[in-house]
């Protein structure tokens, strides 16, 4: 019996000349948040594979700019591009993320990226 064969390299090929995110862009439709925006990060379940790090989960941080549009990285890990969804950066207070950060540098700040699936409104 043989292998099904999978186009390994069917995202290079789309992305060649134009880029990558840029492949994907105008094709998440319109961005739920936008600068400014207080957003909280939910605690989704992960399979294998996320880029959303544990220790932002629950946490309360604000969007400084939407970022891209892509498939998110557990969706894209497994060939499934079908579904872009705007990416956007957040900056969260150090202190907040963790407690026993130091108030000598209480204005210390962290800014990460995260798919549009892992934020609400807070």
């Amino acid at each position: 019996m043989s292998k099904p064969h999978y186009d390994r390299e069917h995202h290079a090929k789309m992305a060649t000349g134009i880029g990558d995110p840029q492949c994907f862009k105008g094709k998440a439709g319109k961005a739920k948040f936008k600068e400014g925006d207080r957003v909280r990060i939910v605690d989704l379940p992960d399979l294998f594979y996320t880029r959303t790090m544990t220790y932002t989960r629950g946490a309360v941080g604000t969007v400084t700019r939407l970022v891209y549009e892509s498939p998110a990285a557990e969706d894209e890990a497994f060939g499934n591009e079908d579904a872009p969804e705007w990416f956007y950066s957040v900056v969260f207070k150090q202190k907040e993320l963790w407690p026993e950060y130091s108030d000598l540098y209480a204005n210390d700040t962290l800014e990460t990226e995260f798919p549009e699936r892992y934020l609400e409104s807070a």
